[in-house]
């Protein structure tokens, strides 16, 4: 075999193996949705950038307290989790600018409720996230743990002994020790609010923002009433599925975002804690 063919064939040997490391590279990235495998499409490729995923950052400052989205997340009253959300209709690999796309339901993952989540002519009127006080969302707040063979009734609220003029309590409970946020199947046996707790909690206390550790702080037979309860007073705002795992109770300032959806009755949110 003379040179010219010999340089020939191994460059064509090169280029398939090129191909097929390029197409085992790319077949995972999804140009349309539900296609590939959902897996790095840098998988097996040496020296890749690897980013960094903190729960805590600034020296043991700064908590992380919403949870990531990711397909296996859990949904309210779902059994199949949120599934693929970022949609890659558009994308760089097919000559778009840019990764675009995200499909989600606003109450999906560590979010906020607006009051007219609970009452339809609080919708109808505009109270909606982009009306939400962000001096409410954000300032001082008190992490307590809950005793963890109950719902939070009444009795429990008396037993916290949250003193007046304290306006942001975030109510860490079984929910987080069960890890429920982290399993794909919603669990309708977690623990939330009684109308009588919501109710003392409305009448005995100065608290403005109710964050708990699932999706809704109504327990599953309570659930409405409980909003209802809450949600009434149009100042007071709720954050569910906060991730309150491995926080240590006590006092943080709290600062939590949701996205301005006008007309939306919910939003995702950050939320973080910082010492």
């Amino acid at each position: 075999m003379d040179s010219y063919l010999r340089s020939s064939l191994f460059f064509f040997i090169g280029a398939l193996i090129l191909a097929i490391s390029l197409h085992s590279a790319t077949a995972a990235y999804p140009t349309v949705p539900g296609a590939g495998s959902g897996e790095s499409s840098l998988a097996g490729v040496e020296d890749v950038l690897i980013p960094p995923r903190r729960e805590v950052h600034g020296n043991g400052r700064i908590f992380d307290i919403s949870h990531k989205y990711v397909p296996e997340m859990p949904v309210f009253e779902s059994n199949d989790g949120l599934g693929h959300f970022l949609l890659l209709q558009q994308s760089m690999k097919n000559g778009s600018l840019a990764n675009l796309q995200m499909k989600i339901p606003t109450h999906t993952g560590t979010h906020v409720d607006a009051p007219g989540h609970a009452f339809d002519h609080y919708f109808h009127a505009g109270f909606d996230v982009d009306s939400l006080d962000l001096e409410v969302l954000n300032g001082p707040a008190l992490l307590v743990d809950v005793p963890r063979d109950t719902n939070i009734t009444a009795e429990v609220m008396k037993s916290l002994n949250i003193p007046r003029g304290v306006r942001r309590v975030l109510f860490r409970t079984l929910n987080t020790d069960r890890r429920l946020m982290f399993q794909k199947e919603f669990d309708s046996s977690y623990v939330g609010f009684t109308v009588d707790g919501a109710k003392w909690l409305a009448e005995n206390t100065d608290i403005k923002l109710i964050g708990v550790d699932y999706f809704s702080f109504g327990a599953s037979s309570d659930s409405v009433p409980c909003h209802l309860a809450l949600l009434e007073d149009r100042e007071r705002i709720v954050v569910e599925a906060l991730k309150l795992d491995d926080v240590p109770a006590g006092v943080y300032s709290l600062h939590c975002l949701p996205l301005r959806l006008v007309g939306a009755d919910g939003s995702p949110t950050r939320c973080v804690l910082m010492k």
